[in-house]
């Protein structure tokens, strides 16, 4: 951790980071490479004005761009499932985590069948019925835990923006 950024919130830690130390970005137009350029614009940062030996654009997928930051020992910006993954090819810990900035929610929705008359509405309510059952939402907690020893996913089913912290 040459920037010393260990616990650090999310947008103290890239201020640390940028012209300090490597950063290696996806550099791709994925969500992940979008939720990286978000979080320097939080922090008050132009990627584009670093200098080419601390930050690099590898263009490729996270699996990639993780080996890379690993053997130039970086940071980067990954999800944990695929860091877990991975981690055992790895030189690389997560140091920030648990800051709300980084939460990436996903959420099941249906369709209005009004605006969409063709859609398979029936089809769509099961399957979120299916992901909302607190067996499945029990089931999305432990998927990992035996492999990795912590989850891949946190389950949110039951929570609002509010408990989430994104309020």
């Amino acid at each position: 951790d040459p920037a010393g950024v260990t616990g650090m919130d999310v947008v103290s830690a890239y201020k640390a980071i940028a012209n300090q130390s490597v950063f290696v970005s996806r550099g791709d137009d994925s969500g992940t490479h979008k939720a990286e350029l978000a979080l320097w614009k939080k922090a008050e940062l132009d990627p584009a004005t670093f200098t080419t030996d601390n930050y690099l654009s590898s263009g490729q997928g996270i699996s990639a761009t993780l080996t890379i930051a690993s053997e130039k020992q970086a940071y980067t910006l990954t999800d944990r499932a695929t860091y877990l993954a991975n981690k055992d090819n790895l030189e690389l810990e997560i140091i920030v985590e648990g800051d709300k900035t980084l939460l990436n929610v996903y959420h099941v929705i249906t369709v209005n069948t009004e605006k969409w008359p063709n859609a398979n509405y029936e089809g769509a309510l099961a399957f979120s019925n299916f992901l909302i059952d607190p067996a499945i939402q029990k089931m999305i907690a432990e998927f990992g835990v035996d492999q990795y020893g912590q989850p891949l996913f946190f389950p949110d089913a039951d929570k609002t923006d509010a408990d989430l912290g994104l309020e």
